[in-house]
């Protein structure tokens, strides 16, 4: 996708102007990218106190047994959201979902093992072992250019 940036000193207001053969996926998720007024702030919940999590502090989020859990270098913390709904919030550059109910932090991955068959075990910085389900294996190993 092609775009481009033209500064007018008497511009008013920023617009967006779309140029597009026809309406694609692509289009439709900028559309609605750019329309979304959603927060981009997580809280977690750990000891009945609230914080605020930093995506740089997230090592891995996931669901279990209907909760959502986020796992930082500082502990675990209750999520009050939907893991689609952390996945809106969070930077695709660095965060990726590996399967139905974990996304990990790209960033906090210290090595990918693809010897098991059909599937990618990764091992994270604190430990941790998860697994990429074969319904997102190829989109692992696009990411990591193989």
């Amino acid at each position: 996708m092609k775009y481009e940036i033209k500064i007018d000193a008497l511009c008013q207001e920023p617009k967006i102007v779309i140029f597009t053969a026809e309406i694609t996926e692509e289009i439709s998720a900028l559309v609605r990218k750019l329309s979304e007024d959603s927060p981009t702030l997580i809280s977690g919940f750990k000891d009945e106190k609230v914080e605020i999590l930093a995506p740089d502090d997230l090592i891995r989020i996931y669901a279990n047994t209907g909760k959502v859990v986020a796992v930082t270098s500082r502990g675990d913390y209750s999520l009050r959201l939907r893991l689609y709904e952390v996945e809106e919030r969070l930077s695709k550059d660095s965060f990726v979902r590996i399967s139905n109910s974990e996304i990990i932090n790209l960033k906090k991955a210290q090595s990918f093992d693809l010897s098991l068959a059909g599937t990618i075990s990764i091992k994270l910085i604190n430990g941790t072992t998860s697994y990429v389900s074969r319904r997102y294996v190829a989109k692992i190993k696009k990411i990591l250019g193989i």
